[in-house]
Formats: structure tokens, sequence, C-alpha cells
């Protein structure tokens, strides 16, 4: 059975590598397509957007791996099966259970590359990745990971520590210069909320004001209204995005979410479709076995790949499609990660059961 599990392994893998190679190489290039349209905005080059294609190649590799798998199996399957090694397989006393936990072993193996890309690589690549193209485009904005947003304002430099989902701000600094460059004041405040007319409404204010001895003078106000240029849409782009956050950050930025009353629930779902992505992983190349069974003599290795890409999409639309879903109902966020799982899992163990 070992010598069995190698070579089933082994053929699978090959042709998930060229699926990976395939789909991979497509979205990349729509994806550099997508950022020309940007290029020439404030410094962004195209030595900048070749650098943040680069750096997306992990979340999209992540993002298909499901797809990928499925493609993978569907074609190393069929393989097998039109070169009559799988009714072989079958003759020599190895029933379609045995071939699919086979297969499922190298499903578990593509599920831990999938959540090690996941944890550990696709989240630094994509921040720097957003880094990179924010930093080019709005060069008056920077951008650091210990002391938040620095931003330019006429004669003022302000410091942001976070942009909260709901486009309110907590721990923001302003330090304020008079037209001989002399510090006039020292601003710092616990929150801040956009009313409108470019005025944001400041709260839990300690302001230290400078003479043009430089003698200073402190207060401490409640409620106060600061003027700027920034606006929330000027801001939103340095939302902390759930796809920039590994399961184990996304865990720990819900309860911050939560201890400060912000709308969790987009970021829970990400939580859990990151937890689910490695058992989606291994739930395609489950349905495939099936799949191929079934098809491949009477359709052909063209066709069943046809049918097998617009199952791989249907599963992708309908996963995130349903979440979506979830949030504008108010559905709790682990169903809407858990659901479409279990309805592909029941269509895949029918196909089974038709076939064994």
């Amino acid at each position: 059975m070992r010598t069995l599990d190698i070579y089933i392994a082994k053929t699978i893998l090959i042709y998930t590598l060229v699926a990976f190679a395939v789909l991979l190489g497509l979205f990349t290039f729509v994806n550099f397509i997508d950022q020309l349209a940007d290029l020439g905005v404030g410094s962004y080059g195209i030595r900048d957007v070749i650098y943040y294609v680069f750096l997306t190649i992990p979340r999209s590799l992540y993002d298909l791996f499901p797809m990928m798998a499925l493609l993978g199996a569907i074609m190393g399957l069929s393989v097998l099966e039109q070169d009559s090694e799988l009714i072989v397989m079958r003759a020599s006393g190895i029933s379609v259970y045995q071939i699919t936990f086979s297969v499922l072993k190298v499903g578990f193996a593509l599920a831990i590359v999938a959540l090690l890309i996941g944890e550990f690589v696709a989240p630094k690549t994509e921040t720097m990745a957003q880094k990179t193209r924010t930093d080019a485009m709005q060069k008056q904005i920077k951008q650091q990971t210990s002391t938040g947003l620095w931003v330019r304002d006429s004669r003022a430099f302000v410091n942001i520590n976070e942009v909260l989902p709901d486009l309110s701000l907590l721990k923001i600094k302003v330090i304020e210069f008079d037209s001989d460059n002399r510090l006039r004041s020292l601003v710092y405040s616990e929150g801040a909320i956009y009313s409108s007319g470019n005025t944001w409404e400041l709260q839990g204010v300690k302001q230290t004001l400078f003479d043009t001895n430089q003698i200073a003078e402190s207060r401490d106000v409640n409620l106060a209204q600061w003027t700027s240029l920034l606006t929330p849409e000027i801001l939103s782009v340095y939302l902390i995005k759930p796809d920039q956050l590994s399961a184990r950050h996304l865990q720990q930025y819900i309860s911050h979410l939560a201890f400060n009353n912000q709308d969790t629930r987009t970021y829970e779902l990400a939580f859990w479709t990151k937890i689910m992505l490695p058992v989606s992983t291994a739930l395609m190349m489950f349905i495939a076995i099936p799949f191929v069974f079934q098809n491949v003599r009477s359709a052909g290795i063209g066709r069943s790949l046809f049918i097998g890409i617009m199952l791989g999409i249907s599963f992708y639309v309908i996963n995130r499609g349903f979440g979506y879903f979830v949030l504008v109902y108010g559905i709790p966020p682990f169903l809407g990660a858990v659901i479409p799982i279990f309805i592909f899992t029941l269509i895949g163990l029918l196909l089974l059961r038709r076939i064994s």
C-alpha cells in the first residue's frame, strides 16, 4: 500500500504543479494588467508595479490552493484512468476507498503547505506589497509598523496609531509649527471621529501650547475640534485588511476590535475562512475521485477538466458569496465558512457511494 501511495502522490503532485503554473501565471498576469491602471500616480512606476505583483504571488497562491488541488487531482487521476491503471488497481483488490485514502494523504500534505503559506508567508508579503504601493502613490503619508501613520498636514505633523474599520482613529499625536518653524503645540488624543467639513472630533485630549519664548502651558479637555485636510477616504487605504493577517493575528485583532466596540464580523469570517481553507483543499481532491471514475472514460480528459474547472469556480463563488450573505443577514460568520464545505462534502460522499 505504501508503494501505491507514493505512485498516486507522485502522479497527482506532478499535475498539481502544472495547474499551479498555469493558474498562477494567469492570475499574476491579470494582476499586473490591473496595476497598470495606476501607473504614474505619484511615483508609482513600472518597477513598483512588478515588485507589487511579485509580492502578491503568495496570497494568490494561497487563494487558489483548492482550485489547483482539484485540477491537479482530476488530471492525475484521469491519466491513471485512461492508461487503465485505476482499473488494474481495482482488479488487484484495491477498493475505491483505499484509492480515496491515498489521494487524501496528498490532500492533507497540500493542506499543510497551504496552512504554512497562509500563516507565515502571505500575510507578510501582502503587507509589504500594500506598503510599497501606498508609499509610492502617496509620498506624503508614511506607514511604519511600530509607530503607525505619519502624515504632513500643512504646518503640522500627525501621527495616527491606528485606523479602525469604522474609519475612526486611535491615539493621535499632532505636532504643529508656526511660520518661523518654531514649535507651536503638541496635541495627544485617545481617539477621533470624523464629523464633517474636514473636521474631526478629538476625545481625551492633552494639549501643550508654546508661546514665542517657548514657555509651555498644558491642559486637558474631554472634547476638541481638529480641522485637517485628512479625510476618512484618504485614510481608508491604511485599514488593516483581513488578507494581511494570519489566523493567529486575526484572532487577536478581533479581540482588539471588540474591546473598541467595533463590528468584528468581517474579520471573524476571514478568520474562519483561513481556518477552513486547508480543509477546502483536501475536500477538492476528495471530490475529484468519484468525478474521475464517473466521467473520464465517457467524456475524455478535456471535457472532464472543463467540468472540473466549473466545479472549482462554483465552490469558489458559493464560498465567497455565502460569506457576503451571512454578513448582510447577521448569520454567524463560522457558518458562512463551514456550510459551503459541508454541502460539497455531502455531494462528494453521495458520488463516492455510487461508484463504490
